[in-house]
């Protein structure tokens, strides 16, 4: 099947994880969601990444947003792997994994979402099936694919840059709106092209024009 691009709606799938079985696009409900692959458990870079994203759970639930990982092993191994998570990420800050993680050992979500690693050899398990890459899909809550990013396999993700585009997805659901470059939460944002001037005046009255096509303007800290 083609790749998914954003704007599909996100392909719903059924799965056991390690919190029971789901049913992907009812588990999402009402909320947003980050689903993440690794390529395997027990693997240093993996075991990193999970730990910072359950230490960061606040900071997705005040986004209302629903965090689930994926690897293609079983459920017995994810269930002794949390342990490890959990305890090497306590030598940085109290860490505990709240979130389900998908065993995906027949690689059907995997392929589903096309998540498998066709270029590096050496990410292969003992059969020779590629293992899958570092990628992260956020989903809306009408279950449309809103941002992808595929890292390979030996280098670890910036959650950080993931809540940071959240962020700026949600502000430009809610307001006429875009973000500038490296643009972070309570920052100048972009008014949005299709305002006109007027309406801009109305909508943003301390916005400023640095050219006709580009405009600034402060958000209200209530606002974001």
């Amino acid at each position: 099947m083609p790749s998914l691009r954003l704007g599909n709606i996100a392909p719903d799938f059924e799965a056991d994880t390690t919190q029971g079985h789901i049913k992907f696009h009812d588990w999402i409900g009402d909320s947003w969601a980050v689903l993440f692959s690794h390529p395997g458990d027990f693997t240093p870079v993996c075991t990193t990444e999970l730990a910072e994203v359950a230490r960061r759970a606040p900071d997705f639930a005040k986004r209302n947003v629903k965090v689930i990982g994926l690897s293609a092993n079983s459920l017995a191994d994810h269930e002794k792997w949390v342990k490890d998570i959990n305890e090497w990420g306590s030598k940085v800050a109290p860490t505990s994994v709240e979130f389900p993680i998908i065993a995906d050992g027949d690689r059907k979500i995997s392929t589903l979402y096309d998540m498998l690693d066709e270029q590096d050899a050496t990410n292969r398990d003992a059969k020779g099936l590629p293992f899958t890459i570092r990628t992260v899909f956020v989903i809306d809550p009408k279950k449309v694919i809103r941002l992808t990013i595929s890292y390979p396999a030996s280098t670890g993700r910036n959650f950080d840059e993931i809540l940071r585009v959240i962020d700026s997805l949600q502000i430009g659901d809610k307001y006429r709106v875009t973000t500038p470059v490296n643009w972070k939460k309570g920052e100048d944002v972009i008014v949005h092209p299709t305002v006109s001037n007027e309406e801009a005046k109305t909508l943003f009255p301390e916005h400023t024009v640095h050219k006709p096509y580009l405009r600034t303007t402060p958000l209200k800290r209530s606002y974001q």
